[in-house]
This record gives structure tokens, C-alpha cells and sequence, in this order.
């Protein structure tokens, strides 16, 4: 076999190849569901390592939050609580986004003084 046929026998199975429906879109399509992939799989690393940073609570906060004291901290904001007279609240609507606040809360306060 001289080159020159050696030549045109790779010209034409690369014709071939080109021509194939397979090799035209199904290599491209799993090449990028791949290449997606492990791209997203990066991604998202990122992501969730940027959250664990955000997440790191400040030494002052840490001492506060340890897992011995946690039961001391709820029965003093039970304590906090009890002290707190539940059956004189009143609900308070804010005001719509569209509503102006400064005057709603002015007229919130004035219907207030009205009740008392």
C-alpha cells in the first residue's frame, strides 16, 4: 500500500464517519452532558464552600452557643417569657407596600392614644 492510498483510505473513512449520525450528534451530546457534569459539579462546590465560610460564627458567639450551657439558655428565656403577659398584646397590622409608612405608623399611633 503506497501512501497515497493509505492517504485516500483515511479520507474516506473520515467521510464516512462525518456522514454517520451517531458520531455527528451523539458524541457531541454525551461530551456535553459529561463535560456538564463535572462543570456543575464544580460549581456547586464553590458554592457550598463559600456557605460554610459565611457559616463560621464569631469565637464571642461560639462560647455562648456550646451544647452544655444550651439548657441553661432555655430555661432563662423560659424564665423571660413567664414574666412576659401574653394576654394584653395586641396584633398591629404594618403597613402595604404601597401604603406610606411614616403615616400609617402615625395613624397606628393615634388610634392607639384614642384607645387608651
Amino acid at each position: 500500500m503506497t501512501t497515497e492510498e493509505h492517504v485516500a483510505e483515511v479520507m474516506f473513512s473520515w467521510k464516512t464517519l462525518q456522514r454517520n449520525k451517531t458520531v455527528k450528534y451523539g458524541v457531541p451530546m454525551l461530551l456535553l452532558v459529561i463535560g456538564g457534569s463535572f462543570g456543575l459539579r464544580e460549581f456547586t462546590q464553590i458554592r457550598y464552600d463559600a456557605q460554610k465560610i459565611r457559616k463560621r460564627l464569631d469565637p464571642s458567639l461560639e462560647a455562648k452557643v456550646n451544647a452544655e450551657k444550651q439548657a441553661v439558655i432555655l430555661e432563662e428565656e423560659y424564665e423571660k417569657l413567664k414574666e412576659i403577659h401574653l394576654d394584653e398584646w395586641k396584633n398591629i397590622r404594618g403597613p402595604r407596600p404601597w401604603e406610606d409608612s411614616r403615616e400609617y405608623q402615625e395613624q397606628q399611633r393615634s388610634n392607639l392614644s384614642k384607645t387608651h
